[in-house]
């Protein structure tokens, strides 16, 4: 069987480190790599094939982000032509970004079966390109490998139980990821060391709702010059966000660092004392590594976080993201909990492709 992965942003790249994995330990399984280049810098990229030991990609078709529509129709042209060369059986996106949305629809105009990983997630906010690209690509998928049971709950409250699809829970990959590195991030990272960090909070701010939307933006870094009056804050900076800080002539008062690879990553979230975010995935591998999470968003895909305590939704409004700090930055809670499939979730996608499609 030849499955062609599509893979095109960090998330993505880290995601395909266990999956590929798996798929090698199997002889029925070919697989080939399309990178589509959505993230291009170095940092944000080529880091993660290196030190992940990802298998390099078959092809690179070193398109950039920018507007949704132009980058997504290019991509499309470019994974066709792939696709038309190599006639893979499948094709399997991850996910929630551009590349997921052009891979899926690109492969159904073509009558090749879809494999979604990280189906059945919603944020229910239509404003987020994430959520219409999750949905979109969950409609068209053949196999919807789904981490959650309110992923499942989800697919079904739409109406999948209709469509002709195959829904599987999986668990989630990245716990697979988190499992598999967190040794050798031990071993290997010295950020810490590096940076001279002893008590501080690791932050992200990426999500276009947040960078884009200037009031936004401007009253998120309020709210970390604030917290760091108190604790330190340091927030590896997306190469697009600090663009915009410049623009707007916004100030950081806390220490911006360049983009990391995923193994200094694990360290930075390991040793903080909590994590504040606009990231999904930082949310659950704030959890994989015990530690609390405020998410700056108004919603997040990732329920059981919220409900089980794990995780605060702040929203974006200085006061709230304050609050929410204080909250969390001292809170003590039980992470002996199992929400996420406990790191077998690759080898169950492995064996439920090879039982349904081959």
């Amino acid at each position: 069987m030849k499955i062609a992965t599509i893979i095109g942003a960090r998330p993505q790249f880290v995601k395909a480190a266990v999956v590929s994995n798996a798929f090698k330990s199997s002889s029925e399984i070919k697989e080939i790599i399309i990178h589509t280049g959505q993230h291009y810098d170095q940092k944000m990229s080529d880091i993660f094939f290196d030190e992940l030991q990802i298998p390099k990609p078959d092809y690179n078709l070193s398109i950039p982000g920018g507007n949704h529509g132009a980058s997504t129709g290019q991509m499309m042209e470019k994974i066709e032509e792939v696709l038309m060369q190599e006639k893979p059986d499948v094709v399997l996106v991850y996910g929630d970004t551009n590349s997921t949305l052009a891979g899926a629809l690109t492969a159904k105009k073509l009558h090749i079966k879809v494999i979604h990983i990280e189906a059945g997630l919603r944020s229910f906010e239509m404003q987020m390109p994430e959520e219409v690209n999750r949905i979109l690509t969950d409609r068209i998928s053949d196999i919807l490998f789904c981490p959650t049971d309110l992923a499942i709950k989800n697919l079904k409250n739409e109406g999948f139980d209709n469509f002709k699809c195959t829904i599987i829970k999986s668990g989630d990959v990245m716990q697979d990821v988190a499992i598999r590195y967190s040794k050798i991030s031990d071993e290997s990272s010295d950020i810490i060391k590096r940076l001279g960090l002893t008590q501080y909070i690791l932050g992200t701010i990426h999500r276009a709702e947040n960078t884009d939307n200037i009031g936004n933006l401007t009253s998120i870094v309020a709210a970390f010059n604030l917290i760091n009056k108190e604790i330190k804050v340091v927030i590896p900076i997306h190469p697009r966000t600090k663009k915009l800080l410049a623009e707007n002539n916004i100030t950081c008062d806390f220490d911006l660092i360049d983009p990391v690879g995923y193994l200094d990553m694990v360290q930075l979230i390991k040793n903080s004392s909590l994590v504040m975010t606009d990231s999904g995935g930082l949310q659950k591998e704030a959890f994989f590594f015990q530690k609390h999470c405020v998410t700056i968003r108004e919603q997040t895909e990732w329920v059981e976080l919220v409900d089980n305590g794990f995780n605060v939704i702040a929203g974006t409004k200085t006061d709230n993201i304050v609050a929410a700090y204080r909250q969390m930055i001292s809170k003590q809670s039980n992470f002996e909990v199992n929400l996420y499939g406990g790191g077998q979730a690759s080898g169950i996608i492995r064996d439920s492709i090879l039982q349904h499609l081959s």
